[in-house]
């Protein structure tokens, strides 16, 4: 026999948010489940579960978009390419903590691959001004290579651990 959900008010839950997650936080610690605000409760666990997604996304998309700059960007390469390498590592370091917290996301980082380089492409696009028939509309590294810490699309033989900088 199940009890039928009780949901408190949601006044404390918009009124002030950091006091109700503090509450909810001692109701469950103490097994006060009859008082929880189930509802709310359920929400904010489910849109952790959204906001990892939507911050792997972000950060895959951001990184493509770095990658194309440094392979094609050749008139911003020499001055920005330091800080290009350096947002490249950055998002790697972002997406490799999300993934060792949340493993099972690894199959939604491959889902995604696609659209988020899709998605950096057009960001590139429009900072660089660079002719869009001049960049392939399909990625021409893989996830994996996207992911490694050790690789750069540029130079092409930048293969090694000494390419980043």
């Amino acid at each position: 026999m199940t009890s039928p959900i009780k949901t408190k008010p949601a006044s404390l839950y918009t009124a002030d948010y950091y006091l109700w997650l503090k509450e909810t936080v001692a109701q469950l610690k103490a097994g006060d489940f009859d008082n929880l605000d189930v509802e709310n409760l359920i929400e904010e666990i489910e849109s952790l579960g959204r906001s990892e997604k939507q911050a792997i996304a972000s950060y895959l998309m951001r990184l493509c978009e770095h990658l194309l700059k440094i392979k094609y960007w050749d008139t911003e390469r020499e001055y920005c390419l330091r800080g290009w390498q350096r947002e490249v590592m950055n998002f790697r370091l972002h997406i490799q903590e999300i993934l060792e917290v949340s493993p099972s996301l690894t199959s939604f980082v491959q889902e995604i691959f696609i659209k988020q380089y899709r998605n950096g492409r057009k960001l590139f696009l429009s900072a660089s001004g660079v002719n869009a028939h001049l960049i392939p509309e399909a990625p021409e590294f893989t996830l994996e290579q996207a992911l490694d810490q050790n690789w750069l699309p540029w130079p092409p033989d930048a293969n090694s651990e000494g390419s980043v900088s």
